[in-house]
């Protein structure tokens, strides 16, 4: 439904831009209007045919285990990272930070939303509230190191690593529950 509402989409386009140069001194609005209408009944058909994809059971599920699966390496990363965090030079924390996350966490955020397809807004508010608090303690930890503070980067590590184990542990909450409802 995605590609036919492109192809829709793009002959209502090419149709009311001939339309609109048919002649120099007026817009053709008998033409103009439906190729227009054409346009945006395309637009609504690729929207509602990226929604469905979006939503088939097997991506859902496989975004589920991939948001899982990245938050886990983030909990085990972190710590790693918190319990090496005294052998590790302070300014050298931000560069390991660079290193390790960035993949993990994208992969989370881009698979995020499957959390609220599945469990509901309400759930996925709560894994992300978490998730989120996990992630500015993790930039915290980036501007400590890059400003040399020891106190703090020890401090954040280890509220991030909280953060983080919590949002796992929700997710793993949710699939055990819904894994007994079924």
């Amino acid at each position: 439904m995605k590609k036919l509402g492109f192809l829709v989409m793009t002959i209502g386009f090419v149709a009311a831009a001939l339309a609109a140069v048919m002649d120099e001194k007026a817009v053709g609005w008998v033409y103009f209007g439906p190729a227009l209408a054409v346009s945006i009944a395309g637009v609504v058909l690729a929207r509602v045919g990226h929604r469905r994809a979006a939503k088939s059971e097997g991506r859902l599920a496989a975004n589920i285990e991939l948001a899982e699966t990245a938050l886990g390496r983030v909990v085990e990363n972190i710590t790693s990272l918190n319990r090496e965090k005294n052998s590790i030079e302070t300014y050298e924390v931000r560069h390991r930070l660079d290193a390790v996350f960035p993949d993990d966490l994208a992969q989370f955020v881009g698979a995020r939303e499957s959390i609220a397809h599945v469990y509901g807004l309400n759930s996925y508010g709560e894994v992300m509230s978490s998730f989120a608090a996990g992630e500015r303690y993790l930039n915290r930890v980036w501007s400590a190191s890059a400003d040399g503070y020891v106190d703090e980067v020890n401090a954040y590590l280890a509220k991030a690593r909280e953060q983080f184990t919590e949002s796992l542990e929700k997710v793993r909450g949710l699939k055990a529950e819904r894994g007994t409802k079924s």
